[in-house]
């Protein structure tokens, strides 16, 4: 596999199908073709460059491949103690609380917001506003349905013990978790690229988790530019327990706790 076929191969897909491949490291890139190319019996990047050049379906296939990411409700439960605390402290500075998920999969850690809004008493879930986005459009459907289900590998009601009492929160049928509507209502799902869209703003909270790992170091820091003004003067960051912040942007970010990798910006 010749860098010049690999090369033919990301250009394609930045200029036909606008995803930023050149924003991505190379490893993570290899891995994702990888594994369609095995797919679809593919014997090479150029091999593979042809069938995207003829075939639709397997373009959409290779763009939900690159933008779906690993994810789970309350994943890393540390980080979410920490996050249950940022949401105290605006709850009762503010009339309402804005909270953004950037990159949000399919959608589990924005109702992880929504579900510890209301299973915290010290938490006024009425205030509770989540924008959840993400680029990949087929992983917004799921979100939108808020229908999960566990498997060999992710035991849903096993994330879900996070909370005091699960059940108030998800209708379970066996393996398939729905979430209520009670929930659903405070989170809106959009498309959003960080890398080529316009920022947010008014935002108490971000969160930003596990998307850097895939990001090569040159394009993190328009990214975090973005986030960073998106937020409020008060407002908070959390990023992946694997990332940080990039040492010409630290000065934006307080630390507010460097092992969770929670900020406040400056």
């Amino acid at each position: 596999m010749s860098d010049d076929a690999f090369a033919r191969l990301t250009a394609f897909i930045e200029t036909e199908l606008s995803f930023a491949t050149s924003h991505y490291n190379d490893s993570y890139l290899q891995r994702r073709f990888s594994s369609r190319m095995r797919r679809t019996g593919s014997d090479g990047y150029e091999e593979y460059l042809d069938r995207l050049r003829s075939d639709p379906d397997e373009r959409q296939a290779l763009l939900d491949a690159l933008s779906i990411n690993v994810t789970g409700f309350f994943r890393n439960p540390d980080v979410w103690e920490g996050i249950r605390g940022l949401l105290r402290q605006v709850s009762d500075r503010k009339r309402q609380i804005h909270a953004w998920s950037a990159a949000c999969a399919d959608g589990r850690e924005p109702y992880s917001l929504a579900m510890l809004a209301h299973d915290d008493p010290r938490i006024d879930e009425e205030k509770l506003r989540v924008l959840a986005t993400d680029i990949n459009e087929s992983a917004l459907e799921t979100a939108r349905d808020g229908v999960y289900e566990s498997s060999r590998t992710v035991d849903v009601g096993e994330q879900l013990e996070f909370l005091s009492a699960y059940h108030r929160y998800v209708d379970q049928d066996g393996d398939r978790f729905r979430v209520r509507d009670p929930v659903r209502r405070h989170v809106t799902f959009e498309r959003h690229d960080l890398i080529n869209d316009e920022p947010k703003s008014g935002y108490d909270l971000v969160l930003c988790r596990n998307l850097f790992i895939y990001i090569d170091n040159e394009y993190k820091e328009p990214i975090l530019r973005t986030v960073a003004r998106s937020l409020r003067s008060d407002g908070y960051l959390v990023i992946g327990k694997a990332e940080t912040i990039p040492p010409m942007l630290k000065s934006e970010f307080e630390i507010l706790d460097g092992r969770l990798r929670i900020y406040q910006i400056e």
